[in-house]
């Protein structure tokens, strides 16, 4: 059985208004049974604390849910963050969506 991914993709700055909307799709996306949830941060271009939040707060409800989440597709500012931060060791993050692809759906 082919496990049900859902897409969220943000874009601009990821701040404490764009956190809550992340919050409430993750919300959404539990609710409606996916297992996989992929952050696409491809077209985000600065995440703050309130950003950070949001996502290990996804991160923690989708793991609650039985499910796993991934990030893909960040820029080197973001990197540096999750570096600075060790979220880069908290989160799984590919490199686009054909990496996750390969990596998780493939298998």
């Amino acid at each position: 059985m082919t496990p049900v991914v859902k897409i969220i993709q943000p874009s601009g700055l990821l701040d404490g208004t764009k956190a809550t909307q992340v919050r409430k799709e993750i919300d959404e996306i539990i609710s409606s049974g996916a297992s996989l949830v992929l952050i696409d941060l491809q077209e985000v271009t600065f995440i703050d604390s309130s950003g950070l939040g949001a996502l290990v707060s996804a991160l923690k409800a989708v793991r609650a849910a039985g499910g796993k989440l991934f990030i893909c597709s960040i820029n080197a500012q973001v990197r540096m963050l999750f570096e600075l931060t060790s979220m880069d060791r908290v989160f799984q993050i590919f490199a686009n969506r054909d990496e996750f692809n390969k990596a998780v759906i493939s298998n």
